[in-house]
């Protein structure tokens, strides 16, 4: 680890995982904290980290909390943080402010790739990552995951970019930096809540086994960076695109009207989805990340068998 570790508390199981080589996912922390109400995203937090270890996996769940980076937090943190109506929202910018600032915070897709990747994890669960906004050729808001996919040696396993997000523009701007998108048993793009987008995927696997040979593979050649896996929602819990769509741009209006933007945008507008919806995109949105959590799982399970020299 690097002098990033002064700063850390890895959670003892976790611990003993890494060291032992055994498969371990991270978890971020920003579902938490601000995508998702309380007490819904406390529940979904419990249920995702049980999920990953009944699929022989260990969950990390990543935090900042009273300035000490946390890798995998006890259940009596996770609920504090899931409770605390002021915690920051971290990304690479301000992750170091936070610790400094002896703060509590969750880790976007950035910040816990970055955690991640210093704790020796390799794979890590989300729903979605950030990426390009629409309209960001004027407001020039572009997520700092898109970069960090292109810095940080970790797959990434989520239903896509966000609806909300400019998905043709995010996907130009990853084959920029040279991020492998694959998609995962699918040869379009996820759109989060909706199976499929109006673009390709990039590549496509089938398999777990797959995914950690073509990680193993850009590793040996010294590629850096990590990928990232679009894994569809199931098909029994997606909202149609056409339907979704509607919301999108009945939240975004508001969020014009309001003059929302920044950090406080993509929180802003999922809660209106929720509300938009009656309910149904965050019914969506907790299957979607239960669907990514057992992939990741199986992702890690397969890359701990081939660095333990088992079949890959």
């Amino acid at each position: 680890m690097t002098a990033l570790a002064a700063f850390a508390d890895i959670h003892p199981p976790v611990a003993a995982a890494l060291a032992e080589g055994r498969p371990v996912v991270a978890l971020e922390s920003t579902i938490l904290t601000h995508g998702m109400p309380w007490p819904d995203n406390e529940a979904m937090a419990e249920a995702v980290e049980a999920l990953i270890v009944a699929e022989g996996a260990v969950p990390a769940t990543i935090a900042v909390v009273d300035g000490r980076l946390k890798i995998g937090l006890p259940g009596d943190q996770r609920r504090r943080l899931a409770r605390a109506g002021a915690a920051m929202k971290l990304s690479r910018a301000d992750l170091a402010f936070a610790i400094a600032e002896g703060r509590s915070g969750g880790t976007t897709v950035a910040a816990t790739m970055i955690a991640a990747a210093t704790a020796g994890i390799a794979v890590f669960a989300t729903g979605g990552i950030g990426g390009v906004h629409r309209g960001a050729e004027t407001s020039f808001d572009v997520s700092a995951d898109l970069d960090e996919l292109a810095r940080s040696p970790v797959v990434v396993v989520s239903a896509g970019a966000k609806a909300i997000l400019d998905i043709g523009k995010t996907l130009e701007v990853l084959e920029t930096r040279g991020v492998p998108v694959v998609g995962y048993g699918t040869d379009t793009m996820p759109a989060f809540w909706s199976r499929r987008s109006p673009f390709a995927a990039p590549l496509r696997l089938d398999t777990p086994e797959a995914v950690a040979r073509f990680q193993a593979t850009r590793r040996a050649l010294g590629l850096a960076g990590g990928m990232l896996v679009a894994n569809p929602v199931p098909e029994a819990d997606e909202i149609p695109a056409a339907t979704i769509d509607r919301h999108i741009a009945a939240a975004q209006a508001e969020a014009e009207r309001r003059g929302v933007g920044g950090k406080a945008l993509t929180p802003f507008l999922l809660e209106r989805i929720v509300a938009l919806t009656d309910g149904a995109s965050l019914a969506t949105n907790i299957a979607l990340v239960k669907n990514n959590a057992r992939l990741a799982a199986a992702i890690a399970r397969a890359i701990a068998a081939a660095t333990d020299g088992g079949p890959a």
